[in-house]
């Protein structure tokens, strides 16, 4: 799967997300959602692989998971995700 793909797969679970969100479906709408971020974050770690490069094994193997946690890691969002979680606690 490519990053195009992932990108789309994640729009299109956000927008079915968003579609049972409003019908008041709220676990559907909770893992559709999940599973929208998870194609965003493997869309992420696809961008970090240049055309035409043979994939590094141990970043490929990493980014083939479930876990959002690890994927933030892999893709290498962690100071992002920090300064935004300070961010927003200093706005409470």
């Amino acid at each position: 799967m490519n990053r195009a793909a992932l990108q789309r797969m994640s729009k299109t679970r956000v927008r079915e997300a968003s579609t049972l969100l409003r019908a008041g479906l709220y676990l559907g709408s909770y893992y559709l959602i999940g599973y929208a971020v998870e194609c965003a974050l493997k869309a992420y770690v696809a961008k970090q692989v240049r055309r035409y490069d043979f994939p590094d094994k141990k970043l490929a193997n990493e980014a083939f998971t479930h876990d959002l946690e690890k994927l933030v890691r892999v893709a290498g969002l962690i100071p992002i995700l920090e300064r935004d979680m300070r961010a927003a606690r200093a706005l409470r």
